[in-house]
């Protein structure tokens, strides 16, 4: 190959520094070895990189096409170094966190502002998952922290768990023009299942999926995120239940109305859960944040 990086870092000196020896002091060489460099790359490469004006040295074209690319190749090559010598002091190259969509992914947002602030650079990566979807997450590895699972934890190993919340608040809301809305309350579930519900797809993929609130022989409406079943129930198209941070902004602008059922849906405990065979440093400073009272309370509130 051509070029090197050492070529890369030469040629990235001249431009900065405007003459070969300016760049061979920040580099602390001698003006002769990065010429003789730099006429030998040219010469390989069958084309000049500089116009030389006396002492100035300026990128022609393709010169500065090269070390404008090469950049991104010396950064690349530096973010590399950074992250082996992250792993190996214990903190992970990347950290995959799974949000249940119960939860306001926003919530999640100052507690990873806090994690860049403090200087760690583990990569993050968000994702949603549904239901049974976020025990699956963990259990296929396609996570390694889960925030909001929910119900019982599967019996699978390697896997460590925390309640975040003892229960989750939901509210059975439809729209105010849906016949269910002029219904004497209590409603029964007799008179749910003559009415399609809004339901989010379980995203488990080995698991097996679960259900929540769903009545046998009931149509149903699948969509795929929280947002979207609150958009279907608003505009009428279906009944169910919503977190109470979603619905109450709705049934106080007008758009959604509260109705009390005679099988209320039961409390539902919401975990943390992540993977023990590969606990390293980003993990446990994300545990850690999550244990404290007013991060928790900021995430759990509503729910």
């Amino acid at each position: 190959m051509k070029i090197s990086f050492d070529l890369l870092l030469i040629l990235d000196a001249i431009d900065r520094h405007g003459s070969f020896s300016a760049a061979a002091s920040a580099l602390h060489r001698v003006p002769s070895a990065l010429s003789h460099a730099v006429a030998k790359l040219e010469g390989e490469l069958g084309a000049t990189l500089f116009l030389r004006e006396g002492r100035r040295a300026t990128l022609n074209e393709a010169g500065r096409t090269l070390v404008d690319d090469g950049r991104h190749l010396l950064r690349a090559a530096s973010e590399l170094e950074r992250r082996v010598q992250r792993i190996a002091l214990g903190w992970e190259a990347e950290l995959r966190i799974a949000v249940d969509t119960i939860i306001p992914v926003e919530r999640i947002y100052p507690v990873i502002e806090r994690f860049y602030a403090a200087g760690h650079s583990t990569q993050l990566r968000l994702s949603h998952e549904v239901l049974g979807g976020t025990w699956d997450a963990i259990a296929t590895d396609r996570a390694d922290l889960v925030i909001g699972a929910s119900g019982d934890m599967p019996a699978r190993s390697g896997i460590a768990t925390r309640q975040l919340c003892t229960h989750s608040q939901f509210v059975f809301a439809i729209a105010p023009t849906h016949p269910l809305a002029s219904w004497q309350e209590p409603i029964p579930n007799s008179e749910l299942l003559r009415h399609r519900t809004i339901a989010i797809a379980d995203t488990s993929q080995e698991l097996a999926a679960r259900t929540i609130g769903l009545i046998e022989g009931q149509e149903i409406l699948r969509v795929p995120d929280i947002r979207a079943k609150a958009s279907a129930q608003i505009a009428g198209l279906g009944i169910g239940h919503l977190p109470r941070w979603l619905a109450e902004p709705e049934i106080a602008a007008g758009r959604l109305v509260e109705k009390a059922l005679a099988d209320p849906r039961n409390p539902m405990p919401l975990h943390l859960a992540w993977r023990t065979r590969q606990s390293g440093k980003a993990l446990n400073w994300f545990l850690d944040e999550l244990a404290e009272k007013t991060n928790l309370e900021r995430l759990v509130a509503g729910l």
